[in-house]
């Protein structure tokens, strides 16, 4: 007989949220009027108020100055503040400098030439100056005090930003942690005392299911500062005024399908060799009646049909697209009951509004023309072409924006891709010529800038961010401190982490232990190149393009 090591099998609070929550924290948390207003008794028994506090949050303390939140991070938890005070940036908005941020600057034409004869001999060289900068990173001793990039200038900030002061009671940042959005403020301790219980999105999540004042709060916060943002922006309710879209978002209802951290899951299956499509959650199934049409808020879907004694993937859809509507347009115009012609299924993670059939019926269809229906006609999509999509919403690639995708029948691995990328790089490629395979076409293990990027979501520094124009996901080299969150995050294994040198090639080390100092690297889109990505440009037989999905499935 085999030996076997026997483990309990891990669960959902093996590892807490915060390691260094103690029974004394959460008892002095349930005590505080904020929480002693959630009715606990509502709670399950597997999943008690206190084992939230326990598990799903952590006490987190600041110092006057540092940055809690940034605007355009996303994020996966909310803050309670139970101590000092907060501000929140207004207007105009924090330089990317103080932020953390990198500056992105175009190379001139000198500096673009110049790089072919500047490259070290050595990998992963840096300018070590460049970490004394005036930006500056404070370094915590525990987890509760993470290194993070901190204002320095606190009263000059004040004098030249519109701030609001939050206090103790009250809850930011719940609304991008549920809805997977982007922050949209900057947020920073003012004071050395500034206390905060961070919430994890899963606590966030069970506080909204068991405690309906909590989840009353959150939707009404929701409503008052999102909801009408998000109908205005489609094209079904873009021509309606503002007093129906306040009408239509007073009967919306929200709704969540999937997993939010879809990425771990991704990666497991894919390591078990399991299919991905078997653990799609069913939003809407074909031949039901619609109550209402569907307006995906955040993430992915995929619209199927059955086929034989499986499913066939259609389209899939992302935000701002609707589903529903030819249906529910088709039964109010023809006085009659239709249903589902497709089913929708939660690719990963999706957020979606739903707006009720009477809602529509009364305010948007009757001066509404007839919806052009988005789904591929089968008569015209070829099996390649089916079997193709089915692979790219598979491997998840729809999350692309700049996936590396390589025509194989082109490519004659001659190399210059990776030649022109690392002589961008002072010498080091951004990305390996490898990758996923199906039919002649290969998406490159390069960064794809994501359209939900999970990889900025717990960077500790905010070194990992979008860049102010075209929204390519880059690395500040500076502000990273090398803790892997963002290599670890990634789906597709296009971050990796690298031990950095000196400009001598000697290794950087860390004076404690000897240990290497770690940088993440990846494809930055070339963002301060001269004519774009320089792996397309080098490609003498056009076989490289860097495309979102949809564009190239058309």
């Amino acid at each position: 007989m085999t030996e076997r090591t026997i483990m309990n099998r891990p669960q959902r609070w093996t590892e807490p949220f915060g390691s260094d929550m103690s029974d004394e924290d959460v008892e002095r948390l349930m005590a505080r009027p904020e929480i002693a207003a959630i009715e606990a008794e509502k709670f399950p028994s597997h999943i008690p108020l206190r084992g939230i506090l326990r598990n799903d949050a952590r006490l987190m303390r600041y110092k006057a100055g540092d940055i809690i939140v940034r605007e355009g991070d996303y994020g996966n938890s909310a803050f309670l503040i139970l101590g000092g005070f907060v501000r929140v940036v207004l207007s105009p908005g924090l330089s990317r400098a103080i932020e953390g941020r990198s500056v992105i600057r175009k190379k001139n034409l000198w500096q673009s030439l110049s790089q072919i004869w500047k490259s070290s001999p050595f990998p992963e060289v840096r300018d070590m100056r460049n970490y004394q900068s005036k930006q500056s990173l404070r370094a915590g001793q525990k987890e509760s005090e993470k290194t993070r990039v901190f204002i320095q200038d606190i009263p000059a900030v004040l004098d030249s930003q519109k701030t609001a002061r939050l206090g103790t009671g009250e809850l930011f940042g719940e609304l991008a942690a549920l809805g997977r959005i982007p922050r949209t403020a900057t947020v920073f301790a003012e004071d050395d005392t500034t206390v905060l219980l961070e919430i994890r999105w899963q606590g966030l999540r069970e506080l909204s299911k068991y405690d309906p004042g909590w989840k009353r709060m959150v939707d009404e916060r929701y409503r008052e500062n999102a909801l009408k943002t998000h109908l205005s922006e489609s094209t079904c309710f873009s021509k309606l005024n503002q007093e129906t879209i306040q009408s239509i978002a007073g009967k919306t209802l929200f709704e969540t399908y999937g997993t939010f951290d879809w990425h771990l899951s991704y990666q497991k299956y894919r390591k078990q060799g399991q299919g991905l499509a078997e653990h799609e959650p069913m939003i809407s199934k074909q031949g039901d009646y619609p109550d209402g049409a569907l307006l995906i808020r955040a993430g992915f879907a995929r619209v199927c049909m059955t086929f034989g004694t499986g499913e066939r993937t259609l389209t899939y859809l992302g935000k701002g697209d609707i589903f529903g509507l030819d249906e529910i347009y088709e039964a109010w115009k023809e006085k009659k009951e239709v249903s589902l012609q497709t089913s929708l299924r939660a690719v990963g993670y999706v957020d979606v509004l739903r707006v009720p059939t009477e809602i529509l019926e009364r305010h948007v269809f009757p001066g509404m023309a007839p919806p052009r229906r988005k789904l591929i006609d089968f008569s015209r999509h070829s099996i390649a072409q089916d079997s193709l999509l089915e692979w790219a919403v598979d491997e998840r690639f729809i999350n692309a924006t700049q996936a590396m995708v390589i025509d194989l029948e082109k490519c004659t691995r001659c190399d210059d891709c990776v030649r022109a990328c690392a002589s961008t790089h002072e010498g080091n490629p951004r990305f390996i010529r490898h990758g996923k395979i199906i039919d002649h076409w290969m998406v490159a293990n390069a960064c794809m800038h994501c359209v939900d990027p999970v990889c900025m979501i717990g960077c500790p520094t905010g070194a990992i961010h979008r860049t102010e124009t075209g929204g390519s996901v880059v690395i500040n080299d500076n502000t990273c401190i090398g803790c892997g969150v963002c290599s670890n995050s990634c789906p597709y294994d296009n971050i990796r982490m690298v031990e950095i040198r000196d400009l001598k090639g000697k290794p950087v080390v860390d004076p404690k232990g000897q240990i290497p100092i770690m940088k993440a690297t990846k494809c930055d889109l070339c963002s301060t190149q001269l004519g774009g990505p320089a792996c397309v440009r080098a490609c003498p037989h056009d076989a490289v393009r860097r495309t979102d999905i949809l564009s190239f499935l058309s």
